[in-house]
């Protein structure tokens, strides 16, 4: 069955001209494609590969060596000039989501390794792609230490595997790139800066658009080698500009007015780092070779900007990307020199349609906010967030990797060692010698290696951290109402959101008022979905406290099945009141003593004024919560009364 043509793909020209300036100057980085469902991403990134030109590579070489410029360092070498080689179609490569690191970079045999004394290197996904893409579906749910592992090999151009003093090496040249929907959690800053460009892609609203992709897409199913030989004239066509396009490359010039056009949008839009400026620079070169040309212009840097600054500008994760096209075009003009200069009806004019300057990336709405039904108050605004303190699960955990509570994974500080078998991870190698070396004369050792059985092989066992799932239940009755409470609470909770983003954290969010509670937000990876309900979020009428702990022990029952090893932390965000129903306190206690034990909990304590209650540090007794009043979520109010405290004792 053949793969879906790449110019039967209906719209999206951003995406089509960043994999294209991305197959001709694989330096530029790769490409990011952010964009709801079903809005045919994969589909034109794996149509993508058969434009690509063919590669020459050295017989029998696991690592796709070029017989032209074989890599010295290739474990499968030394290659000696002239050797056998033959051509082939450049590869797709796609990485799971959960693949596991030594599928991803490579493995070593430490059993070889100690018995032979030699190194037995498996190649991974990374060896695979060399010379060719590597394509990462939903990249946001990757684990954090797997994309810096891609996105460093695809940055230096290497991978490098090391296992207890044992290293490996290869060539790893590919074109990233990244599928992923934003309402399924962001990628960290750090990672989303070393994607070369990014593009938006949103389903068209235009009904007549629609009708056609549907109707090529029925048309596909139905028949598939038909429907991909109508478009294989076109595709040929495409794939042979694209190739002209990487033999002119080296010859385009950057010439200081580009280089200071470059510079100057950079600086306006207050960009952090250098990388901005040498990815933009990139994809202007790349940008006119695909257009003709052996020389940046304005146009060309204009396009650049567009697909590499957006993901750039954001300063957290509560940032919608994009750029001013009104700051942009002031930003080309300050950097104008004097004179006449190149125009848009220039050189570039006669680039093919997918060549032509890219429209700017479309800017997805906020997510509508569902402030719960018949508020009786307008929302409020949340104030500017703050560093919260770390609140953690107690235990040990086993969980998905991430920076919140402590864990069993994969990475971290070696604590101890396990046989094979228990649960597999890195080899340790001083246990692996320790456990074979009482046999050595039993097994008739001779030679300098060590007779090494599969029983003897010991693995590290390493404590780190771990993701948990941050459910947040907000009491959003008449009592919480006050604007300046309501504004301090959302502002503390919108930074224990924060703090979840940075901990790779799900999050999810329970209200209740009136007369009930609702799952304002199923628990997701997205905290800015649940930034975006938190800000709508309306208040009135009576508390219902009982029914926001039931619905909050429902949704933790339902997650504790989809996601076992995920643990909850709980943050109940009240005054403590409960005032909805008869017996409303008594029901609100019995509901506490249903989550007393079972989960790790949080009372915040919204109460304020001069007279207060406590109820909600019964509440925390009650649950067996530890109790924070909302003026005490910063960790710098902790510090600060930590000190305090450390000074009064010494007076």
């Amino acid at each position: 069955m053949k793969p879906y043509p790449f110019t039967a793909v209906v719209g999206m020209p951003d995406l089509r001209l960043a994999l294209v300036l991305s197959s001709i100057s694989p330096a530029v980085g790769g490409v990011l494609v952010r964009g709801e469902k079903g809005t045919a991403k994969s589909t034109m990134v794996r149509a993508l590969a058969g434009l690509l030109p063919g590669v020459d590579v050295v017989d029998a070489c696991r690592f796709s060596c070029d017989p032209v410029e074989p890599d010295p360092a290739c474990p499968d070498g030394p290659h000696a000039e002239g050797s056998p080689a033959h051509r082939r179609p450049a590869r797709l490569v796609e990485l799971p989501v959960g693949a596991a690191e030594d599928r991803v970079i490579g493995s070593l045999n430490l059993e070889r390794a100690l018995a032979d004394g030699v190194t037995d290197f498996q190649p991974g996904l990374l060896a695979a792609a060399h010379r060719g893409l590597l394509y990462v579906d939903e990249v946001n749910l990757l684990h954090d230490h797997l994309v810096d592992t891609l996105l460093d090999a695809a940055a230096m151009g290497r991978a490098t595997v090391e296992r207890e003093g044992v290293s490996v090496s290869h060539a790893a040249r590919f074109v990233l790139i990244g599928t992923m929907n934003p309402e399924e959690g962001e990628l960290r800053p750090q990672l989303l800066d070393r994607f070369g460009l990014t593009v938006e892609v949103a389903s068209s609203r235009d009904p007549e658009l629609r009708v056609e992709v549907v109707r090529r897409r029925l048309a596909y199913e139905a028949d598939p080698d038909g429907f991909a030989g109508q478009y294989a004239a076109a595709d040929a066509e495409l794939a042979a500009d694209i190739e002209a396009a990487q033999r002119l490359l080296p010859s385009v010039k950057l010439p200081d007015d580009a280089l200071r056009q470059i510079a100057e949008v950079c600086a306006s839009f207050e960009v952090d780092g250098m990388r901005a400026d040498i990815v933009t620079a990139r994809t202007a070169v790349a940008h006119a070779a695909w257009a003709g040309r052996t020389e940046v212009t304005t146009d060309d840097v204009r396009v650049a900007a567009r697909l590499a600054l957006p993901h750039r500008r954001r300063r957290n994760p509560f940032d919608a990307p994009g750029i001013s096209e009104e700051q942009l075009e002031q930003a080309l003009q300050d950097a104008e020199p004097e004179g006449p200069g190149p125009d848009d009806d220039g050189p570039g004019s006669g680039a093919p349609p997918e060549g032509g300057e890219a429209p700017p990336p479309s800017q997805g709405g906020q997510e509508p906010s569902s402030g719960g039904s018949g508020g009786d108050q307008k929302p409020v605004g949340a104030g500017e967030a703050f560093r919260a303190r770390r609140f953690e699960v107690k235990g040990t955990g086993e969980g998905a990797a991430g920076r919140r509570s402590r864990a069993i994974t994969d990475n971290g500080r070696t604590i101890g060692v396990q046989p094979a078998g228990t649960k597999d991870g890195h080899p340790h190698l001083l246990a692996t010698v320790r456990a074979a070396a009482p046999h050595q004369r039993s097994r008739g050792r001779s030679g300098a290696g060590l007779v090494v059985r599969p029983q003897d092989l010991r693995f590290a066992r390493r404590e780190g951290r771990e993701g948990n799932l941050v459910l947040f239940c907000v009491d959003a009755s008449g009592s919480m109402g006050a604007r300046q409470r309501m504004r301090e609470v959302k502002t503390a909770v919108l930074s224990l959101l924060l703090d979840a983003y940075q901990r790779r954290d799900k999050v999810g969010l329970v209200t209740f008022r009136a007369s009930g509670a609702e799952l304002a937000l199923p628990p997701t990876i997205s905290v800015d979905a649940a930034a975006s309900r938190l800000d709508g979020l309306a208040t009135g009428g009576r508390t219902p406290l009982a029914e926001g702990l039931l619905e909050a022990a429902r949704v933790l029952r339902i997650e504790a099945v989809r996601d076992p090893v995920r643990r909850p932390l709980l943050v109940v965000v009240t005054d403590g009141r409960a005032t909805s129903g008869a017996d409303a306190v008594q029901r609100a206690r019995q509901a506490a003593g249903l989550l007393a034990g079972n989960v790790t909990s949080i009372v915040m304590d919204c109460e304020s004024g001069k007279m207060r209650l406590g109820l909600a540090a019964e509440l925390a007794e009650h649950l067996g919560a530890e109790h924070v009043p909302v003026a005490e979520v910063a960790a710098d109010t902790l510090a600060g009364a930590v000190r305090t405290r450390i000074s009064g004792k010494a007076a």
